[in-house]
């Protein structure tokens, strides 16, 4: 008997009992949607924090004013501004790892164009910010160094202040009104979208730091080069872990700290962050397939029960074949592709039920969701090695039995 033989009898005799067919199908397709929708949840979290990593750009390193002790009290972070730009500078013209280091400084004000305003975030930034940042503009042109040395009273727009001041007009050219301040729009940047805090990094003006400085955010009497931030660049070919205590010996060299004291200003490595980030989404996706999987193992119980109960009801037929003729692995291939036939139709079920769940939790549950193939093609062969493994024990003590005493059998 050959094995298109024994799938046309199996399908037969699938059809004759449709319901418990159906029943034991069940946990194949429940399995292998759970697989497909689960990891199609953990990957959209990992493509969602990889955006992320993209957003902020590439090997950034970003130092803020730390913790300073006055009479003995230790400060909060940021509570007073010690980095400068010429922190940036230093750290710009003496570290050979770093390819760019931009001081800015950050406020937040009322903006105003024509008879529209929208509040939004200042930062003061040179040339250099967008290279840090990796950040492309849309229209326009950046901030050239005559800007900066000359404080002139330019901006450049994010894309959802851009949207809230001009709408689908063109903002190039226009004059807005920062703290009653006219500034002309040279430039619209490309969007970013929210970064890892949940924050719309496209709801920010940039202007040039040393306008920021005299004209909206101010200065710190105790330093008037004193910046909030300080974004590093760090080349593609070095090592980001080097490079950071290379950056740390420096500003502590500068700040004039002796070893016991503690850092100044908080340095952190952004992408490595998220990246860890990114770690404990896959494993999370990992997580939830293997607990989805479990339910293509009890899928797999439910067929070799169901088929132990079949070889008991059609014990007077095995009986019947052998004593025609049929051999005992054709017994075996006539059970066991039964098995694997019930799991590959719930497996292509499981499939159309995966992809749509999928669908349905990024529509209904605005959760993003990213329907890998690989996980379909795992999710399948997993189902049919389910059908093969449990099928194999019923169809083995099919092909075992005696036909004499087969044909006995009431």
């Amino acid at each position: 008997m050959t094995v298109w033989q024994s799938g046309r009898i199996a399908i037969r005799a699938l059809r004759v009992n449709k319901l418990r067919s159906i029943l034991t199908m069940l946990g194949i397709i429940i399995g292998v949607g759970a697989v497909i929708a689960m990891v199609a949840v953990g990957a959209g979290a990992q493509a969602r924090v990889a955006e992320q990593i993209q957003s902020l750009g590439s090997n950034l390193v970003i130092v803020l004013s730390g913790s300073v002790t006055s009479s003995g009290t230790r400060l909060g972070l940021g509570t007073q501004l010690t980095i400068s730009e010429d922190d940036a500078y230093a750290i710009q013209r003496e570290v050979q790892a770093v390819q760019v280091a931009a001081p800015s400084m950050r406020g937040a004000a009322q903006v105003v164009y024509g008879n529209l305003n929208w509040s939004t975030i200042i930062q003061g930034v040179t040339t250099e910010y967008l290279e840090a940042r990796e950040w492309a503009l849309a229209a326009g042109r950046p901030l050239g160094p005559e800007d900066i040395e000359g404080a002139t009273k330019v901006a450049l727009l994010g894309q959802t202040t851009t949207q809230n001041l001009f709408a689908d007009a063109d903002p190039l050219g226009q004059i807005i009104r920062i703290k009653k301040v006219p500034f002309t729009v040279i430039g619209v940047l490309g969007r970013k979208g929210q970064n890892s805090w949940g924050q719309d990094q496209d709801d920010v003006i940039l202007v040039p730091l040393s306008t920021a400085k005299k004209k909206v955010i101010g200065t710190s009497q105790a330093n008037p080069r004193a910046v909030g931030a300080i974004s590093i660049k760090i080349r593609q070919a070095e090592d980001m872990v080097e490079a950071e205590a290379q950056i740390r010996a420096l500003l502590r060299q500068r700040h004039r700290l002796q070893p016991y004291q503690d850092d100044d200003f908080w340095l952190r490595n952004l992408s490595e962050i998220l990246q860890t980030q990114e770690e404990s989404s896959r494993v999370m996706t990992y997580l939830l397939a293997a607990i989805a999987s479990v339910s293509l193992l009890v899928g797999g119980i439910g067929i070799m029960n169901i088929m132990l109960v079949s070889v008991t009801e059609r014990t007077r037929e095995i009986g019947l074949r052998m004593a025609v003729g049929a051999r005992g692995r054709d017994i075996l291939t006539q059970f066991l592709v039964e098995a694997i036939t019930l799991s590959l139709i719930g497996g292509v079920i499981g499939i159309g039920v995966g992809v749509a769940g999928s669908h349905a939790i990024n529509y209904f549950a605005a959760w993003r969701t990213l329907i890998a193939p690989n996980a379909i093609v795992v999710a399948f062969g997993f189902a049919a090695a389910v059908g093969v493994f449990f099928g194999f024990y019923p169809a083995r003590k099919a092909a075992r039995l005696d036909p004499i005493e087969a044909l006995r059998y009431e």
